[in-house]
């Protein structure tokens, strides 16, 4: 790590940065320290600086390789076996069925974050406009914003893109989150801790959002005829939940675009549970934490086996 000093008028401003190589690119991190520093603040407050960015290095190292561990091809194979012997294949859904997708979708991807709505105020609230009493605005809100966003991802010619990303955010926060649509700003970082306040989650630094999203897009485009449909939206998803690009709001617009993916590639939409809550968070913590993509492709599987039951849209 090396100090850096810019001045600005009769001022000094000191960086702390440290340079790493990731692959074949060679990344930079830097953190601004403050003005007009005496040695033994420098010092101070370059120990704290240090910890940080070494932790946003890690950090960026386990979010920059979509794939650290992929499937076996005995794995691949049975993948594009399901999809084309049409044990997932879909076929048009009327327009009834759609609607019974959108409550079940909307009711357990809000649930998932906590929302309150029940399944049955969800579809008062599609269906008839009638709000439950005693439920927060904001809740409310992003019933309809979900539904607008499901109705989007089935009409939209799009694939994954930035633009895609942000306006799927913008349709389901336009009305409850000043920064729908925008990413993080610069220092604005998550962290997220269990309840002893061990981290059991860190977005990407706020600097290399865009990058690292854009890397995603590319590495998806580059990919998209090379690997069955579900692997290529298990890894755009888990690998956009592992960036967080957003303030909040990152876990619906993740399966959002898990959904957008699957649909256009000819697959069903599929519903993460409510009840699969704790499964799914393991899921993406088993690859966060050791790149394995298995536990969400087999998640996906078991919930078009319950999808099935639910709407009675696909056939075996």
């Amino acid at each position: 790590m090396n100090l850096e000093i810019r001045k600005q008028g009769k001022r000094k401003k000191y960086y702390l940065a440290h340079s790493f190589r990731e692959g074949t690119k060679i990344r930079k991190i830097r953190r601004y320290l403050g003005a007009n520093l005496s040695e033994k603040e420098i010092e101070s407050l370059k120990k704290r600086a240090e910890i940080l960015i070494l932790q946003q290095a890690e950090a960026y190292k386990s979010i920059s390789d979509p794939l650290k561990q992929i499937l076996t091809p005995r794995e691949l194979l049975l993948l594009k076996n399901l999809e084309g012997k049409g044990h997932i294949r879909i076929r048009h859904l009327s327009e009834q069925e759609w609607e019974k997708f959108t409550e079940l979708f909307t009711y357990n991807t809000n649930a998932i974050e906590g929302s309150e709505v029940t399944q049955k105020e969800v579809r008062e609230i599609l269906e008839e406009n009638k709000w439950p009493k005693e439920i927060q605005k904001e809740d409310i809100s992003e019933t309809y914003g979900v539904a607008h966003a499901v109705r989007y991802i089935r009409t939209t010619n799009e694939q994954l893109s930035l633009s895609m990303i942000k306006k799927l955010h913008a349709i389901v926060f336009q009305n409850s989150k000043v920064f729908a649509g925008r990413f993080r700003a610069k220092g604005v970082e998550v962290v997220i801790r269990d309840k002893v306040g061990a981290i059991i989650h860190r977005g990407a630094p706020s600097q290399s959002v865009e990058g690292l999203l854009r890397e995603l897009v590319i590495w998806y485009n580059e990919n998209k005829k090379k690997y069955p449909p579900l692997l290529l939206a298990a890894v755009v998803h888990n690998q956009f939940e592992n960036i967080h690009p957003f303030q909040d709001g990152n876990g619906r617009v993740g399966r959002l675009l898990l959904n957008n993916i699957l649909l256009k590639h000819k697959l069903p939409p599929v519903n993460i549970g409510l009840n699969n809550r704790a499964k799914y968070y393991a899921a993406l913590q088993d690859y966060e934490k050791r790149g394995n993509i298995r536990p969400t492709i087999d998640l996906i599987l078991r919930e078009y086996n319950a999808l099935k039951k639910n709407i009675g849209a696909y056939k075996r």
